[in-house]
């Protein structure tokens, strides 16, 4: 296994640690949930320059570097829903988009085709995890609540512009692959 898939799969183990730790309900938790997260949305950077540069790039860090990202910011959504910090329309959103290219990549694969994430998969990603740091930032005791819900809401339906216009790039591109 090459150093890029080793921090690809070390970004899945810190997930249930960024869980339990957002889920607390104390500030030095969600310190901690804030710095597990940033950790964690740095080594997607580092795995792909890693990757890129090293010549390490395999199917299996196609596959599971989106993978990894997914289920990072999926748990981080559910527990902002949890809390009331993101909308169940914009979860469900993103929710379909991610399974909409899960099934494109999976009928790809079929094929023996690995499907790399594209430009506006990486924007989609990087506008998601801006949104979850502000969010986990602004549910610290420091910021007012009103002020904190307005700018998370913000971020989160920016990010969920960028999931749109990703899943619709993502299926034209695609689009040979549900030969109907």
């Amino acid at each position: 296994m090459n150093t890029a898939n080793k921090i690809t799969l070390f970004r899945v183990v810190l997930i249930p640690i960024f869980m339990v730790l957002f889920m607390m309900e104390s500030t030095a938790c969600r310190i901690g949930a804030l710095a597990v997260f940033v950790i964690a949305a740095l080594s997607d950077a580092a795995d792909g320059y890693i990757a890129r540069n090293y010549n390490q790039i395999t199917n299996f860090g196609k596959f599971v570097d989106p993978l990894a990202d997914k289920m990072l910011t999926t748990a981080a959504f559910l527990i902002m829903l949890h809390y009331g910090r993101m909308s169940p329309y914009a979860l469900m959103i993103v929710l379909a988009r991610e399974f909409m290219v899960s099934g494109i990549r999976q009928l790809a694969a079929a094929d023996g085709t690995v499907i790399a994430a594209s430009l506006w998969g990486k924007l989609k990603t990087v506008s998601q995890m801006v949104a979850i740091i502000a969010a986990i930032i602004l549910m610290l005791p420091f910021f007012p609540e009103a002020a904190a819900m307005l700018i998370t809401d913000i971020l989160v339906w920016l990010s969920v512009a960028f999931t749109i216009l990703s899943g619709v790039d993502y299926l034209w591109k695609n689009r040979s692959v549900l030969k109907m």
